[in-house]
């Protein structure tokens, strides 16, 4: 259930690589129980802003509230605390190729809990049948499919039982079977869990299934150029770019 309280509050961020701003100044909240999508076109700084949030990278300004703690300024075990408030999904699963999928989900528990190993196999075995995955523990990621391998690394992001979840990409290379698939989990574990999502995507499919809120990201701009419900910025957003974009229509040009 979604809720009016934010639990993760960012503020003035300025973010980009070296002397080069991708992002300027950008402020939104994500509240409890949402799934929260960040989107726009290729190159206008998605992903990073995601990095960003969850403390992979220091930004130029700005702060990252997560349930009350900055992790731009946390250090040593206050750190700690809110990295296992938080689990993320990168783009391609990043699993350990040489790891089963059991030992993938048990690292996490390794790194932050000191629950002897029964416990953690245990605990494993719960988040991958959350994601259908109950018969593969045993399986490298390298013999299951691109679909399974995601699955595999929400079940791993899901270890220490977190409030909120990152997903960046969850639909890239998948085909529309098994991409619909993966909306109907994130929905499943949205309404059962009451997991946050915060998910990086430019899949409208997928969007317009699963998001509850959206933000868009201009590269020109460098900003956010639109806050809302898919639907709502398809059919009455004031910025044309924006509604050419959910309506996916191409660019007019002044000979058309």
């Amino acid at each position: 259930m979604v809720t009016s309280e934010p639990v993760i509050k960012v503020r003035g961020l300025s973010v980009g690589y070296e002397d080069f701003l991708v992002l300027k100044d950008v402020s939104f909240d994500v509240y409890r129980g949402e799934v929260f999508i960040i989107l726009g076109g290729s190159g206008c700084g998605k992903s990073t802003l995601l990095k960003h949030i969850i403390g992979l990278y220091q930004p130029a300004t700005g702060t990252v509230v997560i349930d009350g703690a900055d992790i731009i300024t946390a250090a040593g075990q206050a750190r700690r605390d809110i990295l296992r408030k938080i689990g993320v999904m990168y783009q391609n699963g990043a699993l350990f190729g040489s790891m089963s999928l059991l030992d993938n989900v048990c690292l996490v528990l390794e790194e932050f809990t000191a629950l002897p190993r029964e416990a953690m196999e245990i605990i494993a075995h719960s988040k991958l049948k959350l994601v259908g995955l109950a018969q593969a523990v045993d399986k490298m990621p390298s013999e299951i499919s691109g679909g399974m391998r995601k699955r595999a690394a929400i079940a791993r992001a899901m270890a220490l039982d977190p409030a909120i979840i990152f997903l960046d990409e969850p639909s890239a290379g998948l085909d529309p079977i098994i991409s619909a698939q993966m909306d109907e989990l994130i929905l499943e574990l949205t309404e059962s869990l009451n997991i946050t999502f915060v998910v990086v995507t430019h899949e409208l499919p997928s969007i317009f299934t699963i998001a509850d809120r959206v933000i868009m990201l201009d590269r020109q701009r460098q900003a956010i150029v639109a806050t809302g419900s898919p639907e709502d910025l398809r059919d009455h957003s004031p910025d044309p770019w924006v509604r050419q974009f959910f309506n996916r229509q191409a660019e007019q040009t002044a000979s058309s």
